[in-house]
């Protein structure tokens, strides 16, 4: 069990982005973003007060708020959490939640419950502004895709995570890999991108998801520390857009992510995404309390709508990957040692220095077939 320092203690990317700085600007007041998971608590301490009316979208016994193993509870603490007596504080404590119950794994019954699609359109059809995906399937589904075309005709900002088997298969990953969904991977409190992270023409940006604060389980009894995961950097992301959009409450989606892009932590600055930073680690404070990012069209989507691909290349054991083109090369093949000797701070390229570092390809691939938690 997780005492209340422990959390703190492991939320290290708050201090790496400077919340509190931020929180002066921006909490995120008056953005919603619907959490699309396994239900979302409200009782939590954290979550008192910050969840709004949601949708059961799993056509099982339970609501919205019966979260059946505590991973739709910990994503929308990510974002909204207020941190009370211990609990995971969010990134953006000022937006709320719209849960939207979803049938992904652990759920008693998923065979026969409605697909996840039907809850990504109660998502789109919702008043959330954003739209948060912690789950993933390397088995595209025509249903899905369409909910997502339908999300982001709607002016939705949809987050997804690129998954965890960046070590293994790596394959590409579902929602995520849809054209117009910003695949989120993962990063660690060095900047460098988790091997577990998956990786590949799906990454468009990265956000802290290494040795981090969860729920243990259903029950939401105590936290487990060192949990690690591309759920919680999506989380992550998702609220860095909330601080934005309400900074910029005019903006569209597409200008929201725009600055995102823009002011992303990343060593070199070009139009091609890394394929396993995508264009940076996610740094809201450059536009928050530096003014920077330029939001350009508020109706072209700044992500290159390109069929994915899962990564082929192979890696040396230093970590070095053939690359997408010389600009990504020179980002994607630096040693891990590189960052781990980085002079001035663990936490450098959240506070600005950019640039993270490959990570050892996936070998064979594995077909999985449930819609899973990432």
């Amino acid at each position: 069990m997780a005492h209340a320092d422990d959390v703190r203690s492991q939320q290290w990317y708050l201090d790496a982005m400077q919340a509190e700085e931020m929180w002066k600007v921006s909490t995120g007041e008056g953005i919603k973003v619907a959490v699309v998971d396994t239900g979302v608590d409200p009782t939590t301490d954290s979550l008192r007060g910050q969840v709004l009316p949601g949708v059961d979208a799993t056509d099982a016994p339970g609501e919205a708020t019966d979260d059946y193993t505590g991973h739709g509870t910990t994503v929308a603490e990510y974002i909204v959490g207020t941190g009370e007596n211990g609990g995971i504080r969010g990134l953006a404590p000022g937006a709320k939640v719209i849960p939207i119950r979803a049938t992904l794994e652990g759920l008693e019954g998923a065979e026969k419950a409605a697909p996840a699609s039907k809850a990504v359109r109660a998502a789109a059809d919702s008043d959330a502004q954003i739209i948060n995906l912690s789950f993933g399937d390397p088995n595209p589904s025509a249903d899905m895709q369409e909910a997502i075309e339908y999300a982001i005709a709607k002016g939705k900002l949809v987050f997804a995570g690129t998954g965890n088997d960046g070590d293994k298969d790596n394959l590409a990953n579902y929602p995520a890999s849809f054209p117009g969904v910003v695949g989120v991977g993962a990063t660690d409190k060095h900047g460098k991108v988790a091997e577990f992270s998956q990786h590949g023409n799906s990454t468009d940006l990265a956000a802290p998801g290494v040795d981090v604060p969860t729920w243990c389980d259903e029950r939401l009894q105590s936290y487990c520390t060192e949990s690690n995961g591309t759920s919680m950097a999506t989380a992550i992301a998702s609220a860095s857009a909330a601080l934005i959009w309400a900074k910029n409450p005019d903006w569209t989606a597409n200008q929201v992510l725009r600055v995102l892009i823009d002011t992303a932590g990343r060593k070199s600055k070009n139009d091609v995404a890394s394929e396993y930073i995508g264009y940076g680690a996610v740094r809201p404070r450059i536009h928050l309390l530096e003014g920077e990012g330029d939001p350009g069209a508020p109706d072209k989507n700044p992500i290159e709508a390109t069929e994915p691909t899962p990564s082929s290349s192979t890696s040396s054991p230093t970590g070095e990957s053939d690359a997408k083109n010389d600009d990504g090369a020179a980002e994607d093949q630096v040693e891990k040692a590189s960052s781990e000797s980085e002079s001035n701070s663990d936490l450098w390229i959240y506070l600005g220095a950019g640039a993270a570092a490959a990570v050892v390809a996936a070998g064979a691939f594995v077909l999985v077939r449930r819609t899973r938690r990432t």
